[in-house]
């Protein structure tokens, strides 16, 4: 898989709902996993979306999730671009560009899901997000 970039919005509790609507709008594949599935099942907001994406059949693939518990939600500034793919060498110079001058919020390294992660706010203030999927 190649590399490729595309939006990641916030929701305060509605991503289902939201991306439910985009799948309506957009049509196409919709996944969609929850923070109870990598939480205790009494954790709170455990029925919140921890991620979902939709990938369309016109090759738009739009990412969401709910901002988890105990994080603000500021509308406005609830968008992200997210780099994703399986060539660790290239997204991780991504990484290393964008989070140098900038702000790490989670630095790159492996997730609970398996896959490399993080995230940083470049020196301009936009927000990215790098995830390296696991190697099969």
């Amino acid at each position: 898989m190649a590399s490729r970039l595309n939006p990641y919005i916030s929701f305060d509790g509605t991503a289902r709902e939201a991306l439910e609507f985009y799948k309506d709008v957009f049509g196409g594949d919709l996944r969609l996993s929850t923070f109870g599935e990598y939480a205790p099942p009494d954790a709170p907001g455990g029925d919140k979306i921890m991620h979902g994406q939709l990938e369309t059949p016109s090759g738009f693939t739009l990412m969401g999730a709910d901002t988890p518990p105990g994080q603000s939600y500021n509308p406005g500034d609830n968008i992200a671009v997210s780099l994703s793919g399986d060539d660790a060498e290239e997204l991780r110079g991504y990484w290393e560009k964008l989070s140098g001058a900038g702000t790490v919020a989670v630095p790159l390294e492996k997730q609970m899901w398996g896959d490399e992660f993080g995230m940083c706010v470049d020196r301009f203030g936009v927000t990215w997000m790098v995830n390296i999927t696991a190697a099969a």
